[in-house]
Protein backbone atom coordinates (compact mmCIF):
# COMPACT_ATOMS: atom_id res chain seq x y z
CA UNK A 1 0.00 0.00 0.00
CA UNK A 2 2.50 2.28 0.35
CA UNK A 3 4.17 1.85 -2.54
CA UNK A 4 0.96 2.53 -4.34
CA UNK A 5 0.55 5.90 -1.91
CA UNK A 6 3.96 7.13 -3.02
CA UNK A 7 2.59 6.49 -7.06
CA UNK A 8 0.24 8.93 -6.65
CA UNK A 9 1.89 11.40 -5.16
CA UNK A 10 4.50 11.49 -7.60
CA UNK A 11 1.55 11.33 -10.15
CA UNK A 12 0.18 14.35 -8.29
CA UNK A 13 3.48 16.21 -8.48
CA UNK A 14 3.89 16.04 -12.11
CA UNK A 15 0.13 17.13 -12.96
CA UNK A 16 0.74 20.03 -11.04
CA UNK A 17 4.25 20.73 -12.78
CA UNK A 18 2.13 20.26 -15.87
CA UNK A 19 -0.79 22.72 -15.13
CA UNK A 20 1.73 25.13 -13.53
CA UNK A 21 3.88 25.22 -17.31
CA UNK A 22 0.65 25.49 -19.05
CA UNK A 23 -0.43 28.11 -16.96
CA UNK A 24 3.01 30.00 -17.77
CA UNK A 25 2.88 29.59 -20.73
CA UNK A 26 -0.26 31.02 -21.41
CA UNK A 27 0.71 34.24 -19.32
CA UNK A 28 3.50 34.42 -21.25
CA UNK A 29 1.58 34.55 -24.63
CA UNK A 30 -1.00 37.18 -23.79
CA UNK A 31 1.62 39.51 -22.61
CA UNK A 32 3.41 38.89 -25.90
CA UNK A 33 -0.19 39.21 -27.63
CA UNK A 34 -0.45 42.79 -25.78
CA UNK A 35 2.88 44.09 -26.71
CA UNK A 36 2.59 43.13 -30.25
CA UNK A 37 -1.45 44.83 -30.05
CA UNK A 38 -0.11 48.09 -28.47
CA UNK A 39 3.14 48.09 -31.05
CA UNK A 40 0.77 47.76 -33.90
CA UNK A 41 -1.77 50.59 -32.15
CA UNK A 42 1.23 52.62 -32.07
CA UNK A 43 2.49 52.26 -35.70
CA UNK A 44 -1.15 52.81 -36.91
CA UNK A 45 -1.18 56.10 -35.11
CA UNK A 46 2.18 56.83 -36.37
CA UNK A 47 0.92 56.02 -40.11
CA UNK A 48 -2.21 58.46 -39.50
CA UNK A 49 0.26 61.05 -38.59
CA UNK A 50 2.04 60.48 -42.21
CA UNK A 51 -1.18 59.94 -43.87
CA UNK A 52 -2.03 63.82 -42.64
CA UNK A 53 0.73 65.23 -43.34
CA UNK A 54 0.06 64.07 -47.05
CA UNK A 55 -3.15 64.97 -46.87
CA UNK A 56 -2.20 68.55 -45.72
CA UNK A 57 -0.08 69.08 -49.04
CA UNK A 58 -2.50 68.52 -50.96
CA UNK A 59 -4.81 70.76 -49.15
CA UNK A 60 -2.64 73.72 -48.57
CA UNK A 61 -1.68 73.25 -52.64
CA UNK A 62 -5.10 73.88 -53.44
CA UNK A 63 -6.14 76.68 -50.83
CA UNK A 64 -7.17 79.01 -53.67
CA UNK A 65 -5.84 82.16 -50.78
CA UNK A 66 -2.69 81.41 -51.07
CA UNK A 67 -2.49 79.84 -54.84
CA UNK A 68 -3.42 83.94 -55.24
CA UNK A 69 -1.12 85.75 -53.00
CA UNK A 70 2.14 86.52 -54.43
CA UNK A 71 4.05 86.77 -51.28
CA UNK A 72 4.10 83.31 -50.04
CA UNK A 73 3.97 79.58 -51.60
CA UNK A 74 2.18 76.53 -51.30
CA UNK A 75 4.41 73.39 -50.54
CA UNK A 76 4.62 72.14 -54.68
CA UNK A 77 5.62 75.93 -56.14
CA UNK A 78 7.65 76.54 -53.55
CA UNK A 79 9.39 72.82 -53.99
CA UNK A 80 9.60 73.57 -57.48
CA UNK A 81 11.67 76.56 -56.80
CA UNK A 82 14.73 74.45 -55.29
CA UNK A 83 17.33 72.33 -57.42
CA UNK A 84 15.53 68.72 -58.88
CA UNK A 85 15.21 65.67 -56.58
CA UNK A 86 16.45 62.44 -58.64
CA UNK A 87 15.42 59.52 -57.10
CA UNK A 88 17.63 57.41 -58.72
CA UNK A 89 20.25 59.05 -56.70
CA UNK A 90 18.94 60.68 -53.91
CA UNK A 91 16.78 59.39 -51.20
CA UNK A 92 13.92 62.02 -49.67
CA UNK A 93 14.36 61.27 -46.18
CA UNK A 94 11.84 62.21 -43.30
CA UNK A 95 15.12 64.02 -41.45
CA UNK A 96 16.11 65.42 -44.66
CA UNK A 97 16.37 69.42 -44.48
CA UNK A 98 17.24 70.39 -48.02
CA UNK A 99 13.40 69.83 -49.44
CA UNK A 100 10.22 71.89 -48.59
CA UNK A 101 8.29 70.96 -45.19
CA UNK A 102 5.01 71.59 -44.22
CA UNK A 103 3.92 70.19 -40.71
CA UNK A 104 0.22 69.30 -39.45
CA UNK A 105 -0.64 69.97 -35.82
CA UNK A 106 -3.54 69.01 -33.51
CA UNK A 107 -5.27 72.49 -34.68
CA UNK A 108 -5.94 71.00 -37.92
CA UNK A 109 -5.60 72.52 -41.60
CA UNK A 110 -6.83 76.37 -42.06
CA UNK A 111 -7.20 78.05 -45.43
CA UNK A 112 -5.07 80.98 -45.68
CA UNK A 113 -2.28 79.20 -43.64
CA UNK A 114 1.25 78.03 -45.08
CA UNK A 115 1.40 75.29 -41.96
CA UNK A 116 5.17 75.46 -40.81
CA UNK A 117 4.50 75.62 -37.11
CA UNK A 118 6.68 72.91 -34.97
CA UNK A 119 3.67 71.47 -32.87
CA UNK A 120 2.30 67.97 -31.55
CA UNK A 121 -0.05 66.48 -34.38
CA UNK A 122 -2.17 64.89 -31.44
CA UNK A 123 -0.99 64.91 -27.59
CA UNK A 124 -2.88 61.63 -25.89
CA UNK A 125 -0.11 59.84 -27.21
CA UNK A 126 2.16 62.96 -28.26
CA UNK A 127 3.17 62.01 -32.10
CA UNK A 128 4.34 64.61 -34.39
CA UNK A 129 3.57 64.75 -38.49
CA UNK A 130 5.35 66.27 -41.29
CA UNK A 131 5.99 66.32 -44.97
CA UNK A 132 8.83 66.51 -47.33
CA UNK A 133 7.92 67.72 -50.77
CA UNK A 134 11.21 67.95 -54.14
CA UNK A 135 10.10 68.82 -56.90
CA UNK A 136 11.32 65.98 -59.72
CA UNK A 137 11.43 66.84 -63.45
CA UNK A 138 9.44 68.90 -65.77
CA UNK A 139 8.27 66.40 -68.57
CA UNK A 140 5.15 66.44 -71.41
CA UNK A 141 1.72 65.61 -70.01
CA UNK A 142 0.71 62.13 -71.26
CA UNK A 143 -3.11 61.40 -72.37
CA UNK A 144 -5.38 61.89 -75.03
CA UNK A 145 -6.27 65.31 -75.27
CA UNK A 146 -5.16 67.18 -77.60
CA UNK A 147 -5.71 70.68 -75.24
CA UNK A 148 -2.74 69.61 -73.40
CA UNK A 149 -0.04 68.19 -76.12
CA UNK A 150 -0.93 71.21 -77.87
CA UNK A 151 -0.39 73.84 -75.68
CA UNK A 152 2.11 75.54 -73.88
CA UNK A 153 1.71 73.20 -70.60
CA UNK A 154 4.17 70.53 -69.25
CA UNK A 155 3.63 68.04 -65.90
CA UNK A 156 6.27 69.01 -63.25
CA UNK A 157 6.77 65.33 -61.49
CA UNK A 158 6.82 65.84 -57.10
CA UNK A 159 7.72 63.52 -54.61
CA UNK A 160 5.75 63.55 -51.25
CA UNK A 161 6.82 62.17 -48.32
CA UNK A 162 4.25 62.34 -45.05
CA UNK A 163 5.99 61.30 -42.18
CA UNK A 164 4.55 60.68 -38.78
CA UNK A 165 6.58 59.67 -35.45
CA UNK A 166 5.27 59.05 -31.69
CA UNK A 167 7.83 60.87 -29.17
CA UNK A 168 10.03 58.47 -27.26
CA UNK A 169 10.25 56.41 -30.34
CA UNK A 170 12.97 56.51 -32.67
CA UNK A 171 10.92 55.01 -35.27
CA UNK A 172 9.51 57.15 -38.29
CA UNK A 173 6.55 55.92 -40.25
CA UNK A 174 6.83 57.21 -43.48
CA UNK A 175 4.15 57.17 -46.92
CA UNK A 176 5.09 58.79 -50.45
CA UNK A 177 3.18 60.03 -53.05
CA UNK A 178 4.10 61.14 -56.53
CA UNK A 179 1.71 64.50 -57.94
CA UNK A 180 1.89 65.37 -61.56
CA UNK A 181 0.52 69.19 -62.09
CA UNK A 182 -0.16 70.96 -64.94
CA UNK A 183 1.79 73.94 -65.56
CA UNK A 184 3.54 76.65 -67.98
CA UNK A 185 6.36 74.73 -69.66
CA UNK A 186 9.87 76.22 -68.60
CA UNK A 187 11.40 78.21 -72.07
Amino acid sequence: MKRQQGVVLVFALLVLLSLTIVGVSAVSSSLNQTKMAVSMQQSGMAFDAAESALAGVFFESEDEQILSDAARLDPLSEARQQPAFDPQVQTLRCSDVAWTDRKVTKDGLSSNTVHTVDAMYQDEVSAKSWSKTAFIREQACRGSSNVIGGSNLSCHVFAIRGCGQLSGHKTIVANTASAAVLAPAAN
